[in-house]
């Protein structure tokens, strides 16, 4: 009977493993030593169109983004998948995994522009060809449910990946400056991320754009993060990333303020937090309590991180957001709350 019982475990659990993508069974991502930086973007450049997440409810918004990416003098090639819908996401996993792995792939493409985001982009990661990645570098821009991708790429290859607009939006002009600053016209060091200028008259402050120190300090590191509900997704997973010494970029949306609290309590809890050289927390659109009493989002952000010893700096240009700022994920960033800034350490792009 024991015998019986052990080979029918052991045949089940050979059933259960053949269904599990290996990477799963790897430990989580080793610690990059060398960073690797794609080519910088111009005109002329072939772009690949992608849905890593969900697809928009119509064909016409598609190519309204493949407008909006020729407008830079782009040549726009889309992925295999990308007119497909799968419920909430736009083709089952394997499909959207293999869009990406293919555009890398692909000699004629130079850089890699997300379509938008909404959800799923977790739920390939197992598909991914990290190695294939790591040996065809380039750009991959996309923010909201991207963070993963973008993370996870940076984390388990040492590209460097970016924080920024997707392909289905028109660009602000703050948007388009820090967009080119960051994957066209390089320079270092440059400020990441400060509010755009306000012009103080009598009667008249800033309101919207308003910088909020909530531990002083100064600190150097490379840059990990994006929405907070994605980071927070990826941890004990192999696709985290190490949080050792780096600068945490967060921003949120329609989250009530006890949501953002469980969140940031989780990564906390989890030991992630502490390892931090230093935190910038962007917007937290929508973000109002439903239901009284309630916390506030800046309350929140003062329980959960100004004791952490570290220099924590909230209310800068990162989030769903008109006036997005493009944020370069494994780059080298040094974190001045005395001056309030976010500072860009080198160039990005080759």
């Amino acid at each position: 009977m024991q015998r019986r019982h052990f080979f029918k475990t052991l045949l089940a659990a050979t059933a259960v493993s053949a269904l599990v993508p290996a990477v799963l069974a790897k430990p989580s991502s080793d610690k990059i030593t060398k960073m690797i930086k794609p080519k910088r973007l111009k005109a002329g450049n072939t772009i690949g169109l992608i849905a890593p997440a969900s697809n928009v409810w119509q064909d016409e918004d598609i190519y309204f983004a493949t407008d909006v990416l020729k407008s830079f003098g782009f040549k726009v090639k889309h992925s295999k998948n990308l007119f497909k819908r799968y419920g909430y996401l736009a083709g089952q996993d394997k499909e959207r995994a293999a869009d990406v792995n293919n555009m890398f792939a692909d000699k004629s493409v130079d850089g890699i522009f997300c379509l938008r985001g909404g959800y799923g982009t977790p739920r390939m990661l197992p598909y991914i060809n990290y190695d294939l990645i790591k040996s065809n570098p380039k750009a991959l821009i996309g923010y909201s449910d991207i963070t993963a991708l973008l993370n996870a790429i940076t984390a388990r290859t040492g590209l460097m990946t970016f924080h920024g607009p997707i392909a289905k939006q028109n660009f602000s002009d703050y948007t388009l400056d820090s967009f080119k600053k960051i994957l066209f016209k390089p320079s270092a060091p440059i400020e990441l991320a400060t509010p755009p200028t306000f012009e103080a008259k009598e009667g008249r402050a800033e309101k919207d754009n308003r910088l909020t120190v909530l531990h002083k300090g100064k600190a150097t590191g490379r840059l990990i993060g994006g929405n907070l509900s994605l980071m927070v997704k990826l941890v004990g997973s192999p696709f985290e990333p190490d949080y050792a010494g780096k600068i945490l970029f967060l921003e949120e949306i329609e989250e009530a303020p006890y949501r953002v609290d469980g969140m940031l309590t989780h990564l906390w809890l989890a030991g992630r937090l502490n390892k931090l050289a230093g935190i910038v927390f962007g917007k937290c659109s929508d973000c109002e309590a439903t239901e009284a009493p309630s916390l506030s989002i800046e309350q929140v952000m003062r329980d959960r991180l100004a004791s952490l010893n570290i220099p924590v700096l909230s209310g800068v240009m990162i989030g769903h957001i008109e006036d997005l700022a493009t944020i370069p994920v494994g780059a080298l960033a040094t974190l001045d709350t005395n001056i309030k800034r976010l500072v860009l350490e080198e160039t990005t792009v080759l």
